[in-house]
């Protein structure tokens, strides 16, 4: 999912899809879904690649759940799996477990709150964990993995899924120097905030005792014209990053950047442009 969530208090960060002081309510699950649907191609791809790890009739795990882009998709890519999706807020999983219902697969799909920076909950025996998204928002992604392998029956896999910020939108000279600076402000943030971008999760995986069974680098790029969802991805993603970066920036970038948002209606030459590392483990 994906999709970087920003900054966070100590404690609240440890599912990969929270909300802040300064999202507009339903914003951040509105840009979930979004990305979900623009980058489906991206995401069936993925999944397609996670269900070929796991078993026949597997029992799942997706931890940070979220609005449910990952357990709806494994749901549908595995008709007789029996899913779990994790995390600690409410609202996102009232969210799930209604679209679950409405995609007819409600009974397969069980939702737990729970904070993973704390004490986890039963989760498991377990033929395959799903963490897209989330890994980087983990306080101690060692513990995580360890935990991870807990949670799995032997010979069962976890799917990392990881993302280096938002999306790229714009292509003219002035449009794409203003994104690459907020890029760039985006990234201080999240270090200032100690998350866990960037990381090998390949060699993590193998610390933690898994063996490594594949990575693969997904580049991602929709060219124009793109459909109404891709505008309104565009349109959601960067009033968040306005919004995340009012107190960060000059007010001629803000200014620059509202202008760039009101005018992102009538433009034909957006493109949508993002990079995804993925990593598969397999519990010996």
């Amino acid at each position: 999912m994906a999709h970087e969530h920003g900054h966070h208090q100590p404690g609240t960060h440890q599912h990969g899809h929270h909300r802040h002081g300064h999202d507009q309510p339903g914003q951040l699950a509105e840009m979930l879904d979004l990305d979900a649907e623009v980058l489906r191609d991206y995401y069936d791809e993925v999944i397609g690649w996670a269900a070929a790890a796991a078993p026949d009739r597997p029992r799942v795990v997706d931890l940070g759940a979220g609005t449910g882009t990952g357990t709806l998709a494994l749901a549908r890519h595995l008709p007789g799996a029996a899913l779990t999706a994790v995390d600690v807020d409410e609202d996102m999983l009232a969210r799930l477990r209604r679209r679950a219902t409405e995609a007819g697969c409600g009974e397969r799909v069980r939702t737990v709150r729970a904070d993973l920076d704390g004490d986890w909950p039963q989760l498991g025996p377990a033929d395959l964990v799903w963490a897209s998204a989330s890994m980087h928002h983990l306080a101690d992604p060692a513990a995580a993995l360890t935990r991870v392998r807990d949670v799995l029956r032997p010979g069962g896999a976890v799917v990392i899924s990881e993302l280096d910020g938002f999306p790229r939108f714009l292509t003219d000279p002035a449009g794409s120097a203003l994104e690459d600076r907020c890029q760039a402000e985006l990234a201080r943030l999240r270090r200032e905030a100690g998350m866990h971008m960037g990381e090998d999760w390949g060699a993590r995986l193998r610390a933690a005792g898994f063996e490594l069974e594949g990575a693969r680098r997904f580049a991602i790029e929709l060219r124009p014209p793109l459909g109404a969802a891709a505008l309104r991805y565009a349109q959601v993603t960067l009033q968040r990053t306005r919004d995340r970066l009012g107190d960060r920036l000059g007010g001629a970038e803000l200014a620059a950047l509202d202008a760039i948002v009101a005018g992102l209606p009538g433009r034909d030459d957006l493109t949508v442009r993002a990079t995804r590392d993925v990593w598969i483990g397999r519990r010996g």
